[in-house]
């Protein structure tokens, strides 16, 4: 492929902002909890198993779909998404106006759900690749994206239920992120084999720092370092993933806020949630991935602790808010991270393989808060089991460090490190 034939990486980058915005909304559904819950007349936590089962399928069909997603390229499987997702928004419109639960349980978190899966990984692996020289800023552009999308929709939801009705204003989000999906998988591809932007090309003087290893997804599941990763964002995500899924209800209940002043905070956590994917990813590039990492943890152990103790609400907001961008961050760091651990030769795969912790988190940290909370009473006995898992996280993330420092010792040293 000559140079005149390739495409634009920046606009390859934009392309997968375009999926991840889409499939990020997701992340609004709080806003969407108290509307449904009243037409199916039934309590919030039971419409809150949608979001859990859409997460559930989100990973797993990330996981087992992964290495089809590497055979068929990004634009075949980024058009699936669409269609899946697409469709997913759709059919819960009709769910809602037929008034039928178990078909909002299908079309939003199991149709829905396998669309977020195979959204989400598309684009990441394939701006990996296009980007080897800046891996931290370029996943955290995208799955920026997924993080600003409650910032777009989480308003925009509240207005069209208010507006339209609810059923109509699935109709009308989902119609939307159809068009929008598939438009931006027309333009993702991946470079061509052996592609490196300018500046890093042979004579050209500048290198870029060798990975750990080049390693299949079966061979990366044979090393400890893929279990500590996974650990990591499964505590990671399933502390985050509770609050945000609770924001609306918990604005509500805590500082006395109206619906439409609860979504304007589901839209400033989408704020901070995007703000802090480029942040850290990009820091990630300068301060190490494992140290980004134990950043996150330290600082989460002590926020969380420290919550329930604070009674002004500003302060209160800014420490959320920060937890918010480190909740965001490790979602972006994370791909870069595996792309310096195991080598892009199945990057999808193994992505897709670390987000079954995300999976499992996205039904056990809601399911945690709710139990949680209503078996006490509490936001604060709640937040403090949060800030007991991320003592584990934080020293889990430090054996990390110990294993990346020691494989590049021997990498240095010319030995060979799988």
């Amino acid at each position: 492929m000559s140079n005149q034939k390739l495409k634009n990486r920046w606009l390859i980058a934009a392309s997968a902002v375009g999926i991840h915005i889409s499939i990020g909304s997701v992340y609004a559904y709080s806003v969407m909890t108290n509307p449904v819950k009243e037409i199916f007349d039934v309590d919030g936590s039971v419409i809150k198993w949608a979001f859990k089962i859409a997460i559930l399928l989100l990973g797993l069909s990330a996981a087992f779909l992964g290495r089809w997603v590497e055979k068929v390229g990004p634009r075949v499987s980024g058009t699936t998404a669409g269609i899946f997702y697409g469709l997913g928004i759709l059919g819960s419109g009709l769910a809602v106006q037929l008034g039928s639960l178990w078909m909002f349980y299908l079309c939003y978190g199991v149709i829905g759900g396998i669309g977020l899966g195979l959204g989400y990984i598309t684009p990441v692996s394939t701006l990996v690749k296009w980007f080897p020289d800046r891996r931290g800023l370029a996943t955290g552009m995208a799955i920026m994206g997924f993080g600003f999308a409650a910032l777009i929709f989480g308003p925009v939801m509240q207005s069209l239920f208010d507006a339209v009705g609810v059923s109509n204003a699935f109709y009308i989000l989902g119609a939307i992120y159809m068009v929008l999906i598939l438009a931006s998988a027309r333009y993702i591809e991946r470079p061509p084999e052996g592609y490196m932007p300018e500046g890093y090309k042979p004579g050209e003087g500048k290198t870029i720092k060798a990975d750990l290893a080049n390693i299949t997804a079966n061979e990366a599941l044979r090393t400890p370092r893929f279990y500590y990763i996974w650990i990591m964002m499964f505590i990671n995500i399933a502390c985050g993933i509770a609050v945000i899924s609770a924001a609306s209800p918990m604005m509500q209940e805590k500082l006395n806020y109206t619906p439409m002043e609860a979504a304007a905070i589901v839209g400033l956590i989408g704020v901070f949630n995007g703000v802090g994917r480029i942040m850290w990813s990009t820091l990630s590039d300068y301060l190490g991935r494992a140290n980004t990492y134990i950043v996150f943890f330290a600082f989460q152990v002590l926020a969380f602790w420290l919550l329930p103790q604070i009674s002004v609400e500003l302060a209160f907001l800014v420490i959320l808010f920060t937890v918010i961008t480190m909740y965001g961050g490790g979602f972006s760091t994370l791909p870069a991270f595996l792309g310096d651990l195991f080598g892009t030769k199945q990057l999808g795969a193994i992505h897709g393989m670390v987000l079954t912790a995300w999976a499992l988190a996205g039904v056990v940290g809601p399911t945690i808060y709710d139990v949680v909370k209503n078996a006490t009473g509490s936001l604060d006995a709640t937040l403090a089991v949060f800030a007991g898992l991320f003592v584990v996280a934080l020293a889990v993330s430090l054996l990390m460090k110990r294993t990346v420092t020691m494989a590049y010792r021997k990498i240095n040293k010319g030995l060979k490190f799988a």
